[in-house]
């Protein structure tokens, strides 16, 4: 069983920016989203993938990932896949031999920002940048799977 092991986190700065080793734009749809798991399909540049997640909130999910023909994963996304699609650049930065991923969001979901560091044990340490801000691991509003059901956009401040 594959497991995933990340925390989120929102930024206090944009200073991680000056920081940004490569970055990559994706697109990703939700075929299902259910109180057990979620069905997606991303793509990125000329790669594809389907994806089954556990719906554990927290730092610790089950998750599997397979390739699949890029044209296949288009079709899914244009026909099959729920609205919104989520959209956002994916920008890479290493802190500390811990690689981030720095997600912003376009689309419906423009204005958010979200860090994510994937580790490979559960009680293993990181250091956190001077760019990092709140934790949000624990709330739900930031996984993918329900930002493209409730975008960002929607978000009310008393929520």
């Amino acid at each position: 069983m594959a497991i995933e092991i990340e925390h989120k986190f929102l930024l206090a700065n944009e200073t991680w920016r000056e920081q940004i080793s490569h970055s990559v734009i994706y697109k990703q749809g939700y075929l299902t989203s259910q109180a057990t798991s979620s069905i997606r399909v991303r793509i990125s540049d000329k790669q594809a993938w389907l994806n089954i997640k556990s719906a554990t909130i927290g730092t610790q999910r089950s998750e599997y990932e397979y390739e699949i023909p890029l044209s296949d994963a288009h079709e899914i996304l244009d026909s099959l896949c729920s609205k919104p699609v989520i959209e956002k650049t994916r920008h890479l930065v290493t802190h500390e031999n811990h690689q981030w991923e720095i997600d912003e969001f376009t689309g419906e979901n423009a204005g958010l920002i979200v860090a994510e560091i994937e580790l490979k044990m559960a009680d293993e340490t990181f250091a956190k940048p001077d760019w990092l801000g709140e934790e949000v691991t624990q709330d739900v509003r930031y996984y993918n799977n329900n930002l493209a059901q409730i975008p960002y956009s929607q978000w009310r401040d008393d929520a």
